[in-house]
């Protein structure tokens, strides 16, 4: 059998002659460059298998040997390889059509499961077989998740704050709506953190029996209950080192917060039926859709842990504030969804309006399910409102979580034959005036405070901006009306 080629791209001399050598040691065939315009050069007079490549070295500043490679090489696979990782480069990279993303330093043994995975996803791809036996590729382990790709102002606002925590060991917790993908923002925070060589632990607080929940967390010793017949580490013990990312924390029983208390605050615990206390070095990320401050007042969570748990606080924004970046994930999903044997080659334009339309309360979760459902339905090369009867034949489109779309979406009949008169109108057109109607109402109370307003609204205040343009309304002249008035 011919050894598989690949070409090495890194301007550091004993990176690329080290990782050349172990790669040579175990049956591959390497060619090594220390530019990206030699890699390029090579690229298109030679043939290789795959590609491994430095971000920043000559010849690749500005991403050219990827863009070149993502133009005419696109078959071969190629992984990036980086000792100074960023969020913009990280998303141009996926958007490029990178395998995966590593970070530098980066065991050998780990190159090595990515760099077959790339070779055997490749040849896959040619022989037209699917990545396992469901025919769902398998989740990457590139630096960002679908769910961050974005360029709305809410979620370049999070990359900047998840870039700030890559310096910081802080505790971190994680707000937002389900589905809108608070567990890649917890991955991506300990991926980009000086413990990204450890564990994410993930430990879902809803999954856990309440009585199982201590010996789960902790640990427990041989006879410490009925059916304890031998010692178990606790999922912290995995973590050390690491990140422990609690999910649902809102859910976690009462009982469960102080012991819980202990181990964020001390980074102790004692495994159940020992006497003995451990340590553990861990750093906790939480998540949750409920609001902890309102849990607190309301007495179902301790405020101690909560001042623990939320030395940092990240809201993650629902997909429905997040503009195009609709239909960004849209087509992202839809090219993942067809594993490269593309038939559907996008979206007809009343599809598209209907996509940024809708609400979304099920976030990015239930885009992926509606894209998918779409691409089994669809007839032609593009996606029609026909392939999509779930969100337009649904009344949950005009039904949103902030107060402004539920006004809207629970406009009555007579509400909207009051506002149109005795003309028919559209359900569009009564519901753009009980919108405005909305906006009008609250910026008079509010003497044209757009923040209050946003605040009220759901919001945000950009979003609330958005919204004011889109129907001409001035909020400044509500400010100045006060003034003349007195």
């Amino acid at each position: 059998m011919t050894a598989k080629r690949i070409l090495i791209a890194d301007d550091e001399p004993l990176y690329r002659q080290t990782t050349g050598e172990l790669l040579r040691k175990v049956g591959f065939e390497c060619v090594c460059v220390s530019s990206g315009d030699d890699a390029i050069a090579a690229l298109n007079s030679q043939c290789f298998d795959l590609v491994l490549s430095d971000l920043s070295m000559p010849g690749n500043f500005k991403m050219e040997l990827l863009k070149e490679h993502s133009k005419r090489h696109s078959a071969t696979p190629i992984i990036v390889i980086t000792g100074v990782p960023s969020l913009p480069t990280a998303i141009e990279s996926i958007r490029l059509g990178i395998t995966d993303y590593l970070l530098k330093p980066v065991k050998f043994d780990d190159l090595l499961v990515s760099v077959r995975a790339a070779l055997d996803k490749a040849k896959r791809q040619r022989s037209g077989t699917s990545d396992d036996s469901n025919g769902h590729s398998p989740p990457q382990s590139a630096f960002l998740s679908t769910s961050m790709l974005g360029e709305s102002q809410p979620v370049l606002d999070l990359f900047e704050i998840i870039e700030r925590l890559a310096q910081s060991d802080s505790n971190v917790l994680i707000t937002g709506e389900s589905g809108t993908g608070k567990e890649e923002v917890a991955q991506t925070i300990h991926r980009t953190s000086a413990r990204r060589n450890g564990l994410c632990q993930v430990i879902d607080c809803t999954a856990i029996p309440e009585t199982l929940f201590e010996s789960t967390l902790f640990g427990h010793k041989k006879g410490a209950f009925t059916g304890a017949t031998h010692d178990q580490a606790g999922l912290l013990n995995r973590c050390h080192g690491g990140t422990a990312f609690l999910d649902e924390l809102g859910e976690l029983p009462l009982t469960m917060q102080s012991k819980l208390l202990r181990a964020v605050q001390q980074q102790t615990f004692t495994p159940l039926g020992s006497n003995l206390v451990e340590s553990v070095d861990t750093r906790f990320i939480c998540a949750t859709n409920r609001d902890l401050q309102l849990e607190v007042r309301e007495g179902r969570f301790r405020q101690d842990l909560f001042y623990r748990l939320a030395v940092i606080h990240i809201h993650v924004p629902a997909l429905r504030e997040r503009g195009n970046d609709i239909l960004l994930l849209a087509n992202h999903f839809l090219k993942r969804l067809q594993q490269d044997r593309i038939r559907v080659h996008g979206f007809d334009d009343d599809a598209k309006e209907l996509l940024l339309k809708y609400s979304w309360p099920g976030n990015i979760r239930e885009l992926q399910n509606v894209i998918e459902r779409s691409l089994v339905l669809a007839k032609g090369d593009e996606i029609t409102t026909i392939e999509l009867p779930g969100i337009r034949d649904s009344a949950t489109v005009y039904q949103a979580a902030s107060p402004i779309q539920r006004c809207v979406g629970n406009a009555t009949p007579a509400v909207i034959d009051s506002a149109a008169g005795d003309a028919v109108l559209s359900r569009d057109d009564a519901v753009r005036i009980a919108e405005r109607d909305y906006l009008l109402e609250l910026l008079e109370s509010l003497r044209g405070n757009v923040s209050e307003a946003a605040k009220q609204a759901g919001l945000s205040r950009q979003g609330m901006h958005k919204l004011l343009r889109s129907h001409q309304i001035d909020a400044g002249s509500f400010r100045r009306q006060r003034l003349v008035g007195g």
